[in-house]
């Protein structure tokens, strides 16, 4: 995988480099975390420059997020229950509406570099469910600007060591959407609680 990438990124430049990120934020599966990793280690080998790498990657990462946003706000609830017909889907899906049901824009900033692998999906259900733009961009953009940061910056650095970067990136990536899962259960288990328990005590007064 790593040598094809070296290889893209060798022959098309930061153009693959945008095209990839936007393509991976509509669920397509490409690495372009480590396509930015290869953009880094290029700009510190002298043969990019690291503003046209972070440049492409930035732009199309946003440019891909509002493409899914729109795509979820056009499509609405439809789009979503036929993308759910998948189990595997339908169980990422869920995922992806419980961080934005639970955290609105702070779901969304999470879900573009600490739990990457939900980024695709959120974008689609925070259109679908009718968050506000705004609210979505700015969380966007943020969090694109730290995910394009750590990943360029990383092969910068790192740039002889570039796929043990990027295994090690994965492990740390998929511990975090692992953890998102957990909280979100355990908010969601203390909302049932807490619902029961003022259940009760209304019943109480009633009585």
């Amino acid at each position: 995988m790593t040598e094809t990438v070296f290889g893209l990124v060798t022959q098309y430049g930061v153009y693959v480099i945008f095209a990839s990120a936007f393509l991976s934020c509509l669920a397509l599966p490409i690495p372009t975390s480590l396509m930015m990793l290869t953009g880094g280690a290029f700009v510190a080998a002298g043969d990019l420059t690291f503003w046209t790498v972070s440049l492409a990657a930035y732009a199309g990462s946003v440019l891909g997020d509002q493409t899914g946003y729109f795509i979820g706000r056009t499509g609405g609830s439809t789009l979503v229950d036929r993308l759910a017909r998948s189990p595997a889907r339908a169980a990422v899906l869920k995922r992806a509406r419980a961080l934005v049901d639970r955290r609105g824009g702070m779901g969304v900033f999470l879900s573009t570099w600490a739990v990457a692998p939900l980024g695709p999906w959120v974008n689609f259900v925070a259109g679908a469910t009718g968050l506000s733009w705004r609210r979505f961009t700015v969380a966007d953009v943020l969090g694109e600007t730290v995910w394009v940061t750590i990943y360029v910056g990383l092969g910068y650095v790192f740039m002889d060591q570039v796929s043990t970067v990027a295994e090690i990136m994965g492990d740390i990536i998929g511990l975090l959407a692992s953890l998102a899962v957990v909280l979100a259960m355990v908010f969601w288990i203390k909302g049932v609680l807490r619902a029961k328990a003022h259940a009760r005590h209304a019943a109480r007064h009633v009585a």
